[in-house]
């Protein structure tokens, strides 16, 4: 069955019911819109401050989307492309796409026009969706991708380049086209972070989709009566996957733009959201402004609150503990997962397992893991080995690059790149990115572990260790730290904190500076390399 099937069925029971709502707290703030308001916002794309949806009208604009693209000549199997930041339109439009059969492409907002150009030709797209934060990117690429007809505009003051999204669905039907559409069809195409250079395309199949709905919902239990906070970019498969459990179930989804924790905590209130999936920084958010004072928890009503979950990065178990001192009544999850496998969830700690926390968790529902050793076999249990998982929702290749897949598809297993470990209890431990491992003096150090370690200071907002190269020993770790605001710490400070490290762990030298992040809350370790790899290292200040 087709993962639009469950948008189909939704609109036929609930067609009435508020499925979701988009919430542009940043607009509130500008204008001083009052939190209930429906007020028209001059220059606001999206019209509103705050919208809504019901199930039957997210079925019907799908359906006027697909029959649009019908027409203008889209057929099963071609690629269309999504660039837009989160809004109401957005999962409509993806569906939309999914309704013709053809393959949904959506594109990172952070992309240049460059990356932009390259993601379009990589996927053989052949239409694409763009909004006004967009314009003057495919401006800029416009007579280098010719290919790309029809060019739609979602949004006002409409390029002239560009055909209006808005108005011609409104005059397409919103009958579904009623392309049959099987387990086995492509379905998307997402793009992997990018880290190590530009983007390998991976390509899903609806079976992959539908697997991510179930195990979402096996995972988080969601039901009609739960309200999913969604605040990540849906571009990405991490935010959407999630999502897709409250599609599972029926149930509303809130789509928050901005990150403020004030923005956060009032949503949650006023929306009486009952899940949020966060990213580190964003939790770090939360606790800080909590413990200076600048929210105060009794402001909001967060009594139906019944789960945080962490995933898109490592989690430092300091992180947690903190949460849990304030919030002691929430459960908890840790998900892990990979673009390649239909995002989070191959690996999850579990609700049930809070005693583990600092553990990736156990396989997720239908999925399977073992850890290989460099020799290609299972390692022993607590030996370090490359994780690999296998599933419905393992990719089906890396599109138009057969080498990639056959780097990382081995008999059905996908081998994730991440270094890790098994305890007695069979919970899995990520140790790093296997890229990112430093090797000094013969000794093999994981960033990750000393990152944990530095997180758990009191002045410390975020920290990165990277290797740079050293004369002697090949790498030494450096560690770059963020502090929080107002606090002063000086080099010497920090090498007396990680004096309970193993001596070959201790980073050798400190840079304070900001630890930039991408969307999905990953270091941007190839950004600091670049920075500091190549220059010569200044002695690092105190930060005030």
């Amino acid at each position: 069955m087709p993962i639009t099937e469950f948008l189909t069925r939704n609109a036929r029971l609930y067609g009435n019911e508020i499925c979701l709502k988009e919430i542009n707290m940043d607009l509130q703030e500008r204008h001083n819109v009052t939190w209930l308001e429906y007020e028209l916002i001059e220059n606001n794309p999206a019209g509103e401050y705050r919208r809504e949806m019901t199930w039957r009208v997210f079925e019907e604009k799908a359906n006027r989307l697909a029959n649009l693209l019908l027409k203008r000549g889209i057929k099963k199997g071609d690629k269309v492309a999504i660039l837009l930041m989160n809004c109401l339109e957005w999962l409509p439009i993806y569906f939309g796409i999914l309704k013709t059969g053809a393959i949904a492409v959506p594109l990172n907002f952070r992309y240049t026009a460059e990356e932009i150009k390259y993601c379009l030709e990589l996927s053989e797209t052949r239409a694409l969706i763009f909004g006004p934060e967009f314009i003057s990117r495919i401006e800029a690429i416009l007579k280098d991708i010719p290919q790309i007809k029809p060019l739609f505009y979602a949004g006002e003051n409409r390029p002239l380049f560009a055909e209006s999204y808005d108005r011609l669905t409104a005059n397409c039907s919103s009958e579904d086209p009623g392309i049959v559409i099987t387990d086995d069809d492509d379905a998307a195409i997402y793009f992997s972070s990018g880290t190590t250079g530009f983007p390998k395309a991976i390509l899903h199949t609806h079976k992959s989709l539908v697997s991510a709905c179930y195990t979402e919902q096996m995972h988080h239990g969601q039901t009609r009566n739960d309200n999913f906070l969604c605040i990540p970019p849906l571009y990405h498969t991490g935010a959407k996957m999630h999502w897709f459990g409250s599609l599972l179930a029926g149930s509303k989804a809130v789509l928050l733009r901005g990150v403020k924790p004030e923005w956060i905590l009032k949503t949650v209130s006023e929306e009486k959201i009952t899940i949020v999936w966060l990213l580190v920084p964003w939790a770090q958010d939360i606790l800080d402004a909590i413990e200076s004072g600048a929210v105060n928890l009794n402001d909001y009503d967060l009594s139906q609150w019944r789960l945080m979950h962490i995933g898109a990065q490592p989690v430092p178990p300091s992180l947690i503990n903190r949460w849990l001192k304030y919030f002691p009544n929430h459960q908890y999850d840790t998900n892990y997962g990979l673009s390649e496998s239909t995002g989070p969830g191959c690996v999850h700690l579990g609700v049930e397992n809070i005693h583990k926390v600092g553990a990736i968790g156990i396989p997720g529902y239908n999925w399977e893991v073992k850890i290989i050793g460099a020799d290609g076999n299972e390692v022993k249990r607590g030996e370090v080995g490359e994780l690999a998982v296998k599933g419905p929702g393992v990719m089906k290749c890396y599109y138009n690059d057969p080498k990639a897949t056959n780097d990382v598809l081995k008999d059905g297993w996908l081998m994730t790149g991440d270094m890790a470990r098994m305890d007695e209890d069979g919970f899995i431990y990520l140790v790093d990115r296997k890229k990112d491992v430093i090797i000094s003096g013969g000794e093999n150090i994981y960033p990750v572990q000393i990152e944990d370690f530095l997180r758990s200071h009191e002045a410390i907002k975020d920290a990165a260790v990277i290797g740079l190269p050293d004369k002697r020993v090949g790498e030494i770790a450096a560690a770059i730290i963020e502090l929080k605001p107002g606090q002063a710490v000086t080099e010497a400070d920090i090498f007396e904190f990680c004096g309970s490290l193993p001596r070959y762990k201790r980073p050798r030298k400190v840079i304070f500076d900001k630890v930039p992040r991408n969307p999905t809350g990953k270091i941007e370790k190839p950004v600091l390399r670049e920075k500091y790899g190549a220059v010569r290292l200044v002695e690092a200040q105190t930060v005030r």
